[in-house]
């Protein structure tokens, strides 16, 4: 199960290096020589992830030629809302974090909380956040969990309205999004189904009402930009001055 747990963690930095543009689509990627000395894996390792990211659709073999990134298919990108996302994050990892709490181990619970202090020191957030409930979801030891929140992921990366929508309520609510990621390892340290399960709601509860309040506060900022624009198209105070 260790060297399962590892393959995944290099299937996460190679297609963060993809989605930041590191290994762009159609290049190859690096011997597997150099990507077990870049990532500090052996060459299996570097076997089992690169079969992962083929499954995925995120790389192509070709033989005699090495690893390509693969082309982005516009087609399957789906036209979703944040709230939208938000909502079917929260009932997939709920339960995938009560299933976690009843399996996850000491070293996972570790990789947590090394996730929470790069946090707290603004060591890449997003990559910690992302990473934190990629953990957890790898914790459920169910593939089929771990690739639908990979997908939910995805979404999330690949649309810019909300990556915009989660930045503006991340970067405003950093010590309570901190706060609850704690405690979501607290119940995962007690290995407590139904405290994992609520902290995991309680957070994603916190997320959407910050998303809501976020949308009011541009909605009234538009309606009171439209008001001013009025305002000097149609005011009469000109004719009142030259009184």
């Amino acid at each position: 199960m260790k060297n399962r747990r590892m393959y995944w963690r290099v299937v996460d930095q190679i297609e963060n290096l993809i989605q930041i543009g590191q290994y762009k689509p159609g290049n190859r990627l690096p011997s597997e020589r150099e990507l077990s000395e870049t990532f500090g894996v052996s060459r299996p390792t570097i076997r089992e992830a690169i079969i992962a990211l083929e499954a995925r659709e995120q790389v192509e073999v070709k033989l005699s030629s090495g690893v390509y990134v693969l082309e982005k298919n516009n087609e399957e990108f789906v036209d979703i809302s944040a709230y939208e996302l938000t909502q079917a994050r929260a009932v997939v990892e709920g339960e995938a974090c009560a299933l976690a709490a009843k399996l996850i181990s000491e070293e996972e619970i570790t990789l947590l909380e090394q996730t929470l202090i790069d946090m707290d020191n603004g060591i890449n957030s997003e990559l910690a956040d992302e990473n934190f409930h990629k953990i957890i979801a790898r914790a459920t030891h169910n593939t089929a969990i771990m690739l639908v929140i990979e997908k939910l992921w995805s979404l999330r990366k690949s649309s810019l309205s909300i990556r915009d929508a989660y930045t503006n309520v991340c970067n405003t609510n950093d010590k309570q999004r901190l706060q609850e990621h704690k405690d979501i390892v607290e119940a995962l340290r007690k290995h407590d189904p139904h405290l994992a399960r609520s902290t995991m709601h309680n957070h994603f509860n916190r997320l959407i009402n910050s998303l809501f309040d976020a949308s009011e506060a541009m909605a009234m900022e538009e309606a009171k930009r439209a008001a001013d624009e009025k305002r000097g198209l149609y005011s009469l105070n000109h004719l009142l001055s030259n009184r």
